[in-house]
C-alpha cells in the first residue's frame, strides 16, 4: 500500500460493550509515524468510542494497545496523556472566562521551586506554542472572546504543550469556514512533518483527499478495510461505510409545484435581518445558500418565531399569520429542525420517545389522561419509518450517535403534521448514509405536498436538493436562482456579495 513503515501505534482486537449495544467487535486500528489517518464510518460504526478508549475515556474494554511495540493499558485520559496522546473533541474542552495560556495549560500549570504558579514562565509557553503554530491569538485572550475556529487554534496549542505524538481531531471542521479550514490543513500538514501522527474522523469525503494518508473504514462496529487514500475512490469508500451502492448522492424527487403556501414581506431585524421577502410554494424545496453570518439561520428563527422580528409580515397560504412564540408556528403547520440539536432540538436526558412525542403530546391525552398505548403505537412506526437506531423508546438520546439524534428531531416534527419544514443544516455531523436518508426523507414530504426550506453550508447539497436558490450576503437577498440556472460559481458569487449574471 505504500504506507510508512515505523508503526506507532496498535489497538488489536478491541471489543466495547455497553447496556444493549455492543459498540466495537474485535476491531484492529495500526497508526505509523508521520500519518495522517482517517477513520471513516456511518454514525454508530464505532470510531467514537474507538478513539475514546484511545484517549482513556472509557477504562473497561477488551483487546490490547501498543504504543512503540511495547503493551501499554490506558485507563484514564491523564494516562492517555502521558503516552503522548492528545483528542480534541467536536466540543472543545475549555474554559470559556480563563485566559488561552490558562486554558493551554489547565491541570498542569508551571510551577517554581517554591510551588507556586509560575505565570510569567506559562504565558510565555503559552505564547511560544501560538507562534510555532502561526497563528494570530495572544495568550493573554479571554476564551470566551474567541471564534470557533481559534478555540480549535487553542486545543492544538493544548495537545502541543503535552508533546504529544498522537492527536486525534473529531469532526474539527463541522463549522469552520472555507479559510479557516484551509489553516486548519495547513497546521495539519505542519504537525505532520514534525514527526506527529493525526487520527482525523470527518463525514466530509473531500477532506480525506486534501491530507489524508490512509482510511480505515468501519461498519457496525466492526472493521471492515483499510485503505491508501491516492489508490481509492470516493465511490468505493461508500459502499464500504454503508455495505451497499448509492446510485446517486442527492436523490432529488421531482413533483410539480403547488399554490404557494408562504410567503415572507421585508423582515427586518435589528442590523441581522434586512428587508427580506421570498415565496415557498407546496411541493418545494427552496434552497438557502450564504457564508457563515449571512443571516440563513436568523432568518429561519425569526419565520418560527424564537427572534423577535422589527417589522415585516408572514403570509400563510395567502392568509396574514402572526407568529410571536415557536408555539404559534407549531400550531400553523411549521416545523423546525434546528442547526443546534443538541442544545435546541433535544432533551438529552430524557428517552427517544419523549423526545418524538414532546411537540405534539396533546394528541395522546383525553382529559386529564395520557394515552399511552397510542403513544407507544407511534413512536415505534416513526422509530422504523426512520430507521432510527435505538435499543428501545427509552433510550436516553443523548447515547445515540449523531445521525439517530438528527432523525428524532426530524420524528418529533413529522408527529405534528407540519407543512413546512425548515431543515438548517441538517446533515452536519452524519455521515454519507445518514444523509442519503435525510435527503429521501425530503423527497417524501414534497411528494406528500409539504414544501421544505434547505439551509446548508455545503454548496452541492443546496444545488442537489432544491428547486429553487436564494442567496443571502450580510442578512440581505441577493438573488434567486432557478434550477437550470444553478452553478456553483454563479451562486458563490452572489453568496459573496456579488451580483447575479444576466
Amino acid at each position: 500500500m505504500g504506507r510508512r513503515e515505523k508503526m506507532l501505534l496498535e489497538m488489536k482486537e478491541i471489543t466495547k460493550q455497553f447496556p444493549g449495544v455492543l459498540a466495537l467487535d474485535n476491531v484492529d486500528f495500526n497508526l505509523n509515524e508521520q500519518e495522517v489517518h482517517i477513520l471513516v464510518g456511518e454514525n454508530g460504526a464505532g470510531k467514537s468510542t474507538l478513539v475514546k478508549i484511545l484517549a482513556g475515556v472509557y477504562e473497561k474494554y477488551d483487546g490490547r494497545i501498543y504504543i512503540d511495540g511495547k503493551e501499554v493499558t490506558i485507563k484514564s485520559p491523564k494516562n492517555a496523556q502521558a503516552l503522548g496522546i492528545s483528542i480534541i473533541y467536536q466540543e472543545f474542552n475549555l474554559i470559556p472566562h480563563l485566559t488561552v495560556a490558562e486554558n493551554i495549560f489547565l491541570g498542569r500549570e508551571k510551577v517554581d521551586s517554591f510551588g507556586h504558579i509560575s505565570w510569567k514562565e506559562m504565558f510565555k509557553a503559552a505564547r511560544k506554542n501560538l507562534k510555532d503554530l502561526q497563528v494570530d491569538i495572544s495568550e493573554n485572550a479571554l476564551v470566551k472572546d474567541l471564534g470557533v475556529a481559534q478555540m480549535q487554534m487553542v486545543e492544538v496549542a493544548k495537545a502541543l504543550s503535552c508533546n504529544s505524538r498522537i492527536i486525534i481531531m473529531d469532526e474539527p471542521t463541522a463549522a469552520l469556514s472555507a479559510k479557516e479550514i484551509s489553516n486548519l490543513f495547513r497546521i495539519i500538514k505542519k504537525l505532520k512533518k514534525e514527526g506527529i501522527s493525526i487520527i482525523y474522523i470527518s463525514h466530509r469525503l473531500e477532506e480525506y483527499e486534501e491530507i489524508g494518508d490512509c482510511a480505515t473504514v468501519m461498519r457496525d462496529g466492526k472493521y471492515i478495510k483499510t485503505l491508501d487514500i491516492k489508490d481509492s475512490s470516493r465511490e468505493e469508500m461508500i459502499r464500504l461505510m454503508v455495505g451497499r451502492e448509492l446510485s446517486n448522492i442527492y436523490p432529488k424527487v421531482e413533483v410539480g409545484l403547488g399554490e404557494e403556501i408562504l410567503r415572507v414581506e421585508n423582515f427586518n431585524r435589528g442590523n441581522v435581518l434586512t428587508d427580506i421577502s421570498f415565496n415557498l410554494r407546496k411541493g418545494e424545496v427552496l434552497g438557502i445558500a450564504g457564508l457563515m453570518g449571512a443571516g440563513r439561520t436568523e432568518l429561519a428563527r425569526a419565520i418560527f418565531g424564537l427572534d423577535k422580528i422589527d417589522s415585516g409580515k408572514l403570509y400563510l397560504s395567502g392568509r396574514e399569520i402572526k407568529i410571536k412564540k415557536p408555539k404559534d408556528a407549531i400550531k400553523e403547520g411549521i416545523g423546525f429542525i434546528t442547526e443546534d440539536r443538541k442544545n435546541e432540538g433535544l432533551i438529552l436526558p430524557l428517552g427517544v420517545g419523549t423526545n418524538i412525542t414532546i411537540s405534539s403530546i396533546r394528541e395522546f391525552t383525553r382529559g386529564f389522561h395520557l394515552d399511552l398505548g397510542k403513544e407507544k403505537k407511534e413512536i415505534i412506526k416513526y422509530i422504523e419509518k426512520l430507521v432510527i437506531k435505538t435499543p428501545g423508546i427509552d433510550q436516553i438520546v443523548n447515547n445515540l450517535s449523531g445521525g439517530n439524534q438528527q432523525k428524532v428531531v426530524i420524528a418529533k416534527w413529522l408527529m405534528t403534521n407540519s407543512k413546512i419544514f425548515i431543515f438548517d443544516e441538517p446533515t452536519r455531523g452524519i455521515d454519507v448514509g445518514a444523509k442519503y436518508e435525510v435527503y429521501k426523507l425530503i423527497g417524501n414530504l414534497i411528494k406528500n405536498g409539504a414544501a421544505v426550506i434547505l439551509i446548508s453550508s455545503e454548496l452541492p447539497e443546496v444545488m442537489g436538493m432544491s428547486d429553487r436558490i436564494i442567496t443571502l450576503y450580510r442578512g440581505k437577498l441577493t438573488s434567486e436562482f432557478g434550477r437550470n440556472e444553478f452553478t456553483q460559481e454563479s451562486i458563490l458569487n452572489c453568496a459573496t456579495g456579488g451580483k447575479k449574471d444576466g
